[in-house]
């Protein structure tokens, strides 16, 4: 079995997550291609896409919510994504588990609903939601009519019950909008899939491969994959660990010297929260100062296919200030190719500003 280097199993990361080169390709190409993206807050997708893609717009993703071809839905880690509507009706059951899990352990809802009959509630909001999206509170107002329990967990049992998606205008470019709700099925017109961990696990190692079973369980948030992908046709491979790492049979891996060229990464980017080892891209050291004790995770700074370091843009309405703030001393040329990039960034999110600055920080 072919032992990888690390270098390889970075570069092979960066390659299928577009990182090496900006991609040619639509955003609902890309979308799919990546397995979908963090998308916890409202924008980070669309950073993500800009560092991804050439020529990227947040139009075209706005056009692709409105028309619901990708859709916000908790998904992964019960975590929200933007997917495709086909990923999401292919995925959510087969992520279910977490949710079934969460009604029964969750520290603020979990008592207030154990004496409920969790199916007709359910069933009572599909049919409040027939009506159109509701807000989270008006749906959990309505159905604390029936049933004696806090409305904030009467929605949280609804999400964990059924597949519902954020609606637009949430997450629109541009615009503000409080968390509407919508039943996946209904929204986008189709029937959910019927579970394929499998089709689940090939995804992953499509957009994030090669990677361990662990790997895929972390980003997934589901266990008992090694079963399904022991009867997988893989490829496989060892890590420097001896650890093994699975992979699609036709993908091949770049040569550890690939030139990876500086980035700069959006908030919350799947780069680094998709694996159990993610050292693969970022050390533990730099993990801690980019991720905080709540779980907000900074833009981040790509060196040599290596977080090394943090941004952040401060904007009014007549100056955007985008600011870089390294964790170690940078080649000049890494620098530079950094502040080039910065500008780009800072002028296409703020583009609306009278003036835009790059500053760099010296090393913390």
């Amino acid at each position: 079995m072919e032992t990888l280097s690390r270098r390889a199993v970075n570069r092979a990361t960066l390659e299928r997550q577009l990182l090496l080169s900006r991609a040619k390709m639509s955003a609902f190409d890309a979308v799919e291609h990546l397995a979908g993206l963090q998308a916890q807050a409202p924008f980070p997708p669309y950073f993500g896409l800009w560092s991804r893609l050439e020529g990227f717009r947040p139009a075209e993703l706005v056009e692709l919510l409105e028309s619901r071809r990708v859709v916000r839905i908790a998904l992964m880690r019960g975590t929200v994504h933007l997917v495709t509507a086909a990923d999401a009706l292919a995925w959510r059951p087969v992520v279910q588990a977490i949710y079934d899990r969460d009604l029964k352990q969750n520290t603020l809802h979990a008592s207030a609903l154990a004496g409920l009959d969790h199916d007709l509630v359910a069933e009572a909001a599909r049919k409040l939601l027939l009506g159109g999206p509701m807000p989270g509170n008006a749906l959990g107002a309505e159905l604390a009519r029936t049933w004696d329990a806090p409305p904030s967990s009467l929605t949280h049992l609804a999400r964990g019950r059924l597949p519902l998606v954020q609606t637009p205008p949430r997450a629109i470019w541009g615009k503000a909008g409080q968390t509407t709700y919508a039943c996946l099925d209904e929204w986008v017109g189709a029937p959910l899939s019927p579970p394929s961990p499998a089709s689940l696990i090939a995804r992953y190692l499509r957009a994030f491969g090669p990677a361990t079973v662990a790997d895929v369980q972390t980003w997934a948030g589901i266990t008992r994959l090694g079963e399904v992908a022991s009867s997988m046709d893989l490829r496989r491979y060892r890590d420097p660990d001896g650890r093994e790492l699975l992979d699609l049979p036709e993908l091949t891996v770049p040569d550890e010297d690939t030139p990876a060229p500086p980035r700069l990464l959006g908030p919350f980017d799947q780069m680094i929260l998709s694996y159990a080892d993610r050292t693969r891209v970022i050390s533990d050291a730099y993990r801690k100062r980019v991720i905080s004790h709540n779980g907000l995770v900074k833009g981040t700074l790509l060196v040599d296919g290596q977080v090394c370091g943090f941004w952040d843009i401060k904007a009014t309405r007549k100056a955007a200030v985008i600011e870089l703030s390294p964790f170690e001393k940078l080649a000049k040329r890494t620098v530079s190719a950094l502040e080039k990039s910065a500008g780009e960034l800072v002028k296409w999110a703020e583009e609306g500003a009278e003036t835009h600055e790059v500053r760099v920080h010296p090393p913390a």
